[in-house]
């Protein structure tokens, strides 16, 4: 049985913009979202400035729901989750 938590983040562009993906490092998908070749192509328009949201999920599974449930949230309420204001 594999234990290595999955993360669900939103990592912010220069232009202000979010993104919101899956990983088991981190700090790795950080850094690969910083180089051309293994980051997203969303970040071709505005490079990655930080992870501004995190959170530990036990399985990709229930990572893979709660990505789905932030991409569907409006701007401001990714605001507000990224705020703690839920």
């Amino acid at each position: 049985m594999n234990l290595t938590p999955w993360f669900v983040y939103i990592v912010q562009n220069e232009k202000g913009h979010y993104y919101t993906g899956i990983t088991t490092d981190l700090e790795r998908r950080f850094k690969e979202h910083q180089s051309p070749k293994k980051g997203a192509k969303f970040f071709r328009s505005g490079a990655p400035v930080a992870i501004v949201y995190s959170k530990e999920f036990s399985n990709r599974s229930e990572a893979s729901k709660y990505e789905c449930f932030i991409k569907k949230l409006s701007r401001k309420n990714k605001i507000m989750l990224i705020t703690n204001k839920e």
